[in-house]
């Protein structure tokens, strides 16, 4: 037991000083956990910022002035007037992603109480922006109401009042979501691509051949290869957490970052296995880049971090839990932006570990049938 524990230890010793000695990928690795999550965080935005907006006043009134003026930075763009024949022409260019119609008569019906309609059109080619803008614009539109008629003699009724409180990211900002789930996507592209590629500079390079003749087992090169590819981007993902995400982003983060690379490990372990398992049937770098990218696209979007995994049908969300990013996705979530503990995160971590057995178990056979022929 001793010796494999050192064979282990010295091949995946091997594995790093191979890992060092390949500048681009340590590139790569330094990138995407640094300058890419920087990129994404600040450059990818779910709020509304300068939202382009365009109003047709048809009443000419103090109310259809005082809408338009509510409309301010940094939301909204400065809106700008245009006549009822316009609207589909600018809709249909793209010009602006809101236009509102005020009505004539707007302001007096209003007061009349006749409770006029106003038309609010949204391009909603941009499905955030636009769900998101129209919110703003309602709300914007019922607070000026209400301030309009509170001068009045009419008084605005409420039914109810409701008092909104935010939790986990109470400024909505989307740097925060962000930075996670790109270190999240970032850890299960480069699991597979590292342990895959182990596998393929080892046929390329001749050096398989070197094994076959030494004194150890196909597990035992595969254990190497996954704690030494799982250890680099676990040093990663730490320097990623406390320099770019806590200290450049300013990400609030609520959890333990020690329990979160002990998940993170757990997935590593199922995601490497995964790796070693197609890059058994390629034979090149280009064959395995073409097998992982479909791989890594599916489990990227349909993990629950690009949308909600309830939100999609019964049988592939019954699929995606043979997925080890499904569960991984659920586990971040819940460790860094909630701060959950093991009690409750234990679920995800045990069906990380179950699913990364199934898959070691399965590389295992693989590595080995490919050694043998190899031989």
């Amino acid at each position: 037991m001793q010796r494999r524990l050192k064979n282990i230890f010295r091949l995946g010793v091997k594995e790093l000083n191979s890992l060092r000695r390949d500048p681009v990928l340590v590139f790569v690795i330094f990138f995407t956990f640094t300058f890419a999550i920087y990129i994404v965080a600040t450059g990818v935005q779910t709020e509304l910022r300068n939202a382009s907006i365009a109003v047709v006043d048809e009443d000419r009134s103090d109310l259809s002035r005082q809408i338009r003026a509510a409309f301010l930075k940094p939301y909204f763009k400065p809106p700008v007037l245009l006549e009822l024949g316009e609207i589909d022409r600018v809709m249909d260019a793209s010009q602006f992603a809101f236009v509102i119609d005020i009505p004539p008569n707007f302001q007096a019906d209003v007061l009349k109480a006749r409770q006029p309609r106003l038309q609010v059109n949204v391009d909603a080619t941009a499905m955030t922006l636009a769900g998101n803008g129209a919110a703003y614009i309602q709300t914007i539109i019922n607070r000026q109401l209400a301030e309009f008629l509170s001068r009045s003699d009419m008084k605005p009724t409420q039914a109810v009042t409701m008092t909104m409180r935010t939790k986990f990211n109470p400024n909505l900002q989307s740097s925060w979501f962000m930075s996670i789930m790109q270190i999240v996507s970032n850890i299960t592209m480069l699991s597979l691509i590292l342990s895959g590629a182990a596998v393929i500079r080892e046929r390329e390079r001749g050096t398989i051949e070197h094994l076959l003749v030494m004194p150890v087992t196909p597990g035992e090169i595969m254990l190497a290869k996954i704690w030494a590819n799982g250890l680099a981007i676990i040093l990663a993902v730490i320097l990623s957490l406390y320099t770019v995400v806590q200290g450049i982003l300013a990400v609030n983060i609520s959890g333990s970052i020690a329990l979160f690379v002990a998940g993170t490990s757990l997935f590593l372990y199922a995601m490497t296995a995964l790796g070693i398992v197609l890059s058994t049937f390629a034979r090149s770098m280009p064959q395995f880049a073409l097998l992982a990218i479909p791989f890594f696209v599916v489990m990227n979007m349909l993990s629950g971090g690009t949308s909600p995994l309830e939100g999609m049908p019964q049988f592939l969300q019954i699929i995606m839990q043979a997925a080890p990013s499904t569960h991984f996705t659920s586990f971040a979530q819940a460790v860094l932006f909630r701060g959950a503990g093991l009690s409750i995160v234990w679920p995800q971590m045990a069906a990380m570990l179950f699913i990364g057995t199934i898959l070691f178990l399965t590389a295992l056979m693989r590595f080995r049938a490919t050694m043998s022929s190899a031989h």
